[in-house]
């Protein structure tokens, strides 16, 4: 056994930690990092319902808040149709009093097939994908026309988000939706894209 100096120059070079026993930890430490990271990020983009994002059911707001309105009396954000940036939707709610050429079960089926859905006091709301259908521009809503027109090629949608002309192959997608008490649930994760262009 060592006394003095030495001896304790020698216990201390023991407990020293090598510089390949340090690199090796940090390695280590650096791969489970990243294997965390690319773990909870594929989770994140794989189960979006897990962080309440596009995707996911989303609460938009409460019916209250989107007035109702006659396509004619469309002004975004104001009447008839609402965008919503975090569902990439917009929220059409028309009056109970806009006309429909339907009538009886044929409208029914049509509303059932469109993802229109019939509220207590007569009005109807619609939740439109904002992604035109040709490229995947986003459309907006234009006062002008009433209507929605996509900026990169010309499709043109009438208020719903049925097809009216340019290369856009059908209509708008539309969302699932449900009312939960008086707020507007937007399902995000559940897209119907089989709307026809109107006859």
């Amino acid at each position: 056994m060592l006394h003095g100096g030495g001896a304790e120059a020698a216990e201390i070079a023991g407990q020293r930690l090598s510089r390949r026993h340090f690199l090796r930890r940090a390695m280590l430490a650096i791969w489970g990092l990243s294997t965390t990271s690319a773990i909870a990020g594929a989770l994140e983009m794989l189960y979006p319902n897990l962080t309440r994002k596009f995707g996911a059911s989303l609460t938009v707001g409460a019916k209250s808040v989107f007035k109702a309105a006659k396509p004619d009396k469309f002004v975004v954000n104001q009447a008839g149709v609402f965008y919503y940036q975090q569902a990439k939707t917009y929220i059409v709610h028309l009056d109970r009093a806009t006309h429909f050429l339907l009538k009886g079960t044929d409208l029914s089926d049509q509303f059932a097939s469109e993802t229109i859905a019939k509220d207590a006091d007569g009005s109807y709301w619609i939740a439109l994908y904002q992604r035109c259908v040709h490229l995947g521009c986003t459309v907006p809503f234009r006062n002008d026309c009433l209507s929605f027109k996509c900026p990169c090629h010309g499709s043109h949608y009438n208020s719903d988000g049925e097809y009216l002309d340019g290369p856009a192959p059908r209509s708008l997608d539309r969302f699932a939706f449900h009312f939960q008490g008086e707020d507007l649930v937007v399902d995000t994760g559940v897209l119907n894209n089989r709307v026809p262009p109107p006859d």
